[in-house]
């Protein structure tokens, strides 16, 4: 199957476990998110990217793969995902799928036989008689020890970047290259329309010793030509929690991976949020060079894992955790925090608003959790990081229309307390253009019907350090983002001429050429140049 190839204007990213049961079973189905396709075309989403609904061990989010080709029978079948896609096509909807290929699940075949001594499968994997000194960290401290791991069966260690169960792929062997490219080829036969790639620097990694050229970044070339050979233009999106200056090399106009997901941006967002401080962003989007332009770059506020805060110096991580995560129990592996955005801004409506209106005018390609649009909370009692990993909340019913199953969903919906789902949910808000999600539907609409306002901004100086000033265009008709990111009143001399035009305007005033914005407030303004 074909879909049609367009462009990344705004991304929903849906855990397919957690999101409808369309079966009264429990667990959420692809069915269940064909059933939502209405209400994210409604919201106005181009992509719905699907996090792992392979076959998996059930032990890492569906990120611990037992079989790359079959999905997960909970979830539903081949013929439930040919539904999904088609009716996501007939909507303007394309599907993004994970592509998850630094590792498999200890579960996997490929191990077993490769544990057992298969000479053929052996390979497939990283072996060693003792622990190398290698310098590599484990990824989840305390909880990995090393990612190193001794296999008892196979009477060696293997290396594993992730959990202990999740042995890493050598991707420097050829047939798992082979692999690879195959099962790309597959999903793109059955209508995806682009692929997140998990762990890309690990990949690289293990290319990089099968031939050093391009420091192993060949490896993402050889993708993009099994993506082209497919459909030209379809996104490769990269996970890749490296410095703004490594961009360009991951991208390399193109030729490689078509976009990034901006871990940079993420980290000193939050910092910016923490201090009411605008310049903190105004300062980071001046530190990207012309070879990641900001239309290459994914933006998002949180998603799937731990709000791992890595690129922050250490005094910056502990100024972020403090405002965001004062309770040891919020924070985890001694760099991240495991909460969602509703809990971290105290449910403050304007306060979220603000800072998804401050995302979206940043001219990169944003990225909604979903739930995020409606305030979805967290659940601490969770271990790691399913504690920000419940289920999506429609109503104020039984199960908050997650599921209708006679007994206990396999996650419960939040129930209690201020982010439960009888005050929290789709139906509540939907009607309402004041709630949170009527704001964030009007952003994201806004920003769809004004093609400026998709462009890379130009920052502006503005007199007050909370509020971020973005000019778009350069030509008769330009546009203005304004963005209050602090609880104080500013004001603002619209430095736009002609006849201005506040097409989106939250506790802001436009009164000639000046606009006042209170707190949390923001704006975008379209008029002419001076």
């Amino acid at each position: 199957m074909t879909v049609t190839a367009r462009p990344l204007k705004a991304i929903y990213q849906v855990d397919p476990y957690l999101f409808r049961d369309s079966d009264g079973l429990g667990w959420g189905t692809l069915d269940g998110v064909t059933e939502k396709l209405d209400y994210l075309q409604w919201l106005g989403v181009s992509h719905l990217w699907l996090l792992p609904f392979y076959c998996n061990a059930g032990r890492d989010g569906g990120y611990d793969i037992t079989d790359h080709y079959r999905i997960d029978p909970r979830l539903g079948d081949e013929k439930a995902f040919e539904r999904l896609v088609s009716a996501a096509e007939d909507r303007g909807i394309g599907i993004l799928v994970e592509l998850v290929m630094q590792h498999t699940a200890s579960a996997h075949p490929w191990f077993a036989a490769a544990r057992a001594g298969d000479p053929y499968r052996r390979p497939w994997y990283l072996w060693s008689d003792c622990i190398p000194d290698d310098g590599l960290q484990p990824m989840f401290p305390p909880v990995e020890a090393s990612t190193w791991t001794w296999d008892a069966e196979a009477e060696a260690f293997n290396r594993h970047m992730f959990y202990h169960h999740e042995p890493d792929l050598e991707l420097a062997h050829p047939p798992v290259r082979d692999e690879l490219r195959r099962i790309m080829a597959f999903w793109l036969q059955r209508g995806v329309a682009g692929f997140r790639v998990d762990a890309v620097p690990y990949m690289v990694e293990r290319a990089r010793h099968a031939d050093p050229r391009d420091d192993g970044l060949w490896l993402l070339e050889d993708m993009r030509k099994v993506a082209d050979n497919h459909q030209r233009g379809l996104p490769l999106i990269g996970e890749a929690d490296v410095s703004a200056s490594r961009y360009g090399d991951f991208l390399h106009g193109g030729r490689r991976l078509s976009h990034l997901l901006d871990f940079h941006l993420n980290n000193h967002f939050f910092l910016a949020l923490a201090r009411g401080d605008a310049r903190v962003l105004s300062d980071v989007m001046a530190e990207y060079g012309p070879h990641a332009p900001p239309d290459t770059r994914i933006a998002w506020l949180r998603n799937n894992d731990e709000l791992d805060l890595e690129q922050l110096s250490a005094q910056e991580r502990e100024e972020v955790m403090a405002r965001f995560a004062p309770d040891p129990g919020m924070r985890i592996y001694g760099r991240g925090i495991r909460r969602r955005l509703a809990p971290m801004l105290g449910g403050d409506v304007r306060w979220q608003a603000m800072a998804w209106a401050a995302l979206l005018s940043l001219g990169q390609v944003p990225v909604l959790r979903y739930g995020e649009e409606i305030g979805l909370g967290d659940c601490l009692d969770l271990p790691e990081r399913n504690a920000v990993r419940m289920p999506m909340q429609w109503h104020d019913g039984p199960a908050g229309g997650f599921t209708d199953a006679p007994h206990h969903a396999w996650r419960k919906p939040l129930e209690a307390g201020p982010f439960g789902y009888r005050t929290i949910n789709v139906a509540a808000q939907q009607s309402d253009p004041d709630s949170l999600l009527g704001r964030i539907r009007e952003l994201l609409h806004q920003r769809a019907e004004q093609p400026l306002l998709q462009a890379g901004p130009t920052v502006l100086p503005s007199h007050a350090p909370a509020l971020l000033v973005l000019r778009y265009g350069h030509g008769p008709k330009q546009a203005l983002a304004l963005v209050n990111f602090n609880t104080q009143p500013v004001w603002f001399e619209v430095p736009l001429a002609g006849h201005l035009t506040a097409i989106v305007a939250r506790h802001a005033v436009l009164q000639g050429r000046r606009c006042l914005l209170q707190g949390y407030g923001y704006a975008w303004l379209v008029g002419g140049a001076e």
